[in-house]
């Protein structure tokens, strides 16, 4: 795509070159020196992450409709690009290979170590050492902030509380506890906050199996993993329902595994219901916003 052609599409789409940064993951300052004519020749990888905004459907782009807009459903392979493009930035020197299940230390400096590791070496490591292990590879997990620890927190207390009142028979969960999801030895996940209803999976030392409702909280270091390694593995392992929580964009997505598997995304407003009890199951997502807000003042 020409320069011509990017500063047409990006005129009618009404894209000011903060917008296209945001959506595009391109630092500002390159932008305006492209689109200015400035750099005369930029990197391949920046112009191809600024076409797939500008050719891209432009529900997923729009600020109103994605970040800030009303409910709405979109296919699971732009929702897993846009997600990719937060995180890989343009000038990475790698990214996510084809099936979108393994990672790289360019794009998420979580990444530990990537081979065939098992449970053997996962409980051989220190007691000190978070980790996951997903599909025989480490990732590291930093301390999480006082934010992420908090939404877990509103979100488990408001599941508990529903379940409890209704006298329901699943229990929930909240990290840290394991989860050995693919119930091999090659995988061992730890999820924020998690609903499991079929005793049977509750085993001492872990969930042996997957949970039916998982949620994460998005930290810096995890937003690939939540987005994409994750989604793909849950999906896969058979959890019903999983939400991501992002407190930087101030969304929620959705994913009902049951149903058609199309995500729904939704800004931090109002409540928001869990689909493996018709919705009856509400977390109050203004809620997580205020003390998103919160936390960021202080």
């Amino acid at each position: 795509m020409t320069l011509e052609e990017m500063k047409r599409i990006r005129e009618e789409r009404g894209y000011s070159l903060a917008v296209l940064s945001e959506y595009s993951g391109v630092p500002l300052g390159t932008l305006q020196k492209i689109f200015s004519g400035e750099t005369l020749a930029p990197r391949q990888a920046t112009v191809k992450a600024i076409e797939r905004v500008l050719l891209g459907e432009e529900q997923i782009f729009q600020g109103k409709s994605y970040r800030y807009g009303e409910r709405g459903n979109v296919s699971p392979a732009l929702v897993q690009e846009t997600a990719r493009q937060y995180v890989v930035r343009a000038d990475a020197s790698e990214t996510l290979s084809q099936d979108g299940l393994q990672e790289n230390a360019v794009a998420d400096p979580g990444f530990i170590h990537k081979g065939k590791y098992t449970l053997k070496d996962y409980y051989a490591l220190p007691e000190d050492k978070r980790v996951e292990l997903i599909d025989g590879t480490f990732y590291d997990m930093s301390s999480p902030s006082t934010i992420h620890q908090h939404l877990a927190g509103l979100a488990y207390h408001q599941i508990i509380s529903w379940l409890h009142e209704k006298k329901g028979s699943c229990i929930p969960f909240i990290s840290p506890m394991d989860v050995q999801l693919d119930m091999d030895d090659k995988t061992m996940v730890e999820p924020d906050v998690m609903i499991v209803c079929d005793p049977s999976k509750i085993k001492r030392r872990c969930i042996y199996g997957a949970p039916d409702f998982l949620m994460e909280i998005v930290s810096p270091w995890s937003k690939k993993r939540d987005y994409v390694i994750k989604q793909a593995k849950y999906a896969l392992a058979g959890v019903r329902e999983y939400w991501i929580i992002d407190p930087d964009r101030n969304i929620l997505i959705q994913y009902d595994f049951e149903g058609e598997g199309i995500p729904t995304i939704l800004p931090l407003e109002g409540e928001a219901g869990l689909n493996i009890y018709g919705g009856e199951c509400k977390i109050n997502l203004s809620e997580m916003a205020e003390w998103i807000d919160r936390f960021s003042e202080e």
